[in-house]
């Protein structure tokens, strides 16, 4: 199967098994959707993710996190940079996410990393997605 947006994929996976309240969920690994899991598990949005390998395919296993109630930590993924649209900002253009509730991931010349580390270094760069 050729998917044309890969992370948005990935993304939509997240989302899906958030609503259907599952523990975890495989997607097909790749080293940008292991960088996205990285952050995510780093600012407490998953519990934890896993490279693991399946039937010979290379699966990235994450694992979700839910909080004491049961409602999902996150609550909503958004992709901001498609491949027919893609969204470069400057360091200066960097914003927040939910008035700084949320975090947006970017690719930059020095990596993956957080809009709010991407300010801090003052790099830009692409910005892939938000979470909230």
């Amino acid at each position: 199967m050729n998917l044309t947006d890969p992370v948005a994929d990935f993304l939509t996976r997240i989302r899906n098994s958030i609503r259907a309240r599952h523990q975890k969920l495989d997607v097909p690994a790749s080293k940008l959707k292991a960088e996205i899991a990285r952050i995510l598990k780093e600012e407490g949005y998953i519990a934890n993710y896993k490279p693991t390998e399946e039937n010979g395919m290379k699966v990235l296993r994450v694992y979700l996190k839910y909080g004491p109630n049961n409602e999902a930590v996150i609550r909503d993924l958004q992709r901001v940079s498609r491949p027919g649209c893609r969204v470069y900002l400057g360091r200066d253009e960097i914003r927040r996410v939910q008035g700084g509730l949320g975090i947006s991931i970017m690719t930059t010349p020095k990596g993956v990393m957080t809009g709010r580390q991407a300010r801090r270094e003052g790099v830009g760069g692409e910005i892939l997605c938000e979470v909230w």
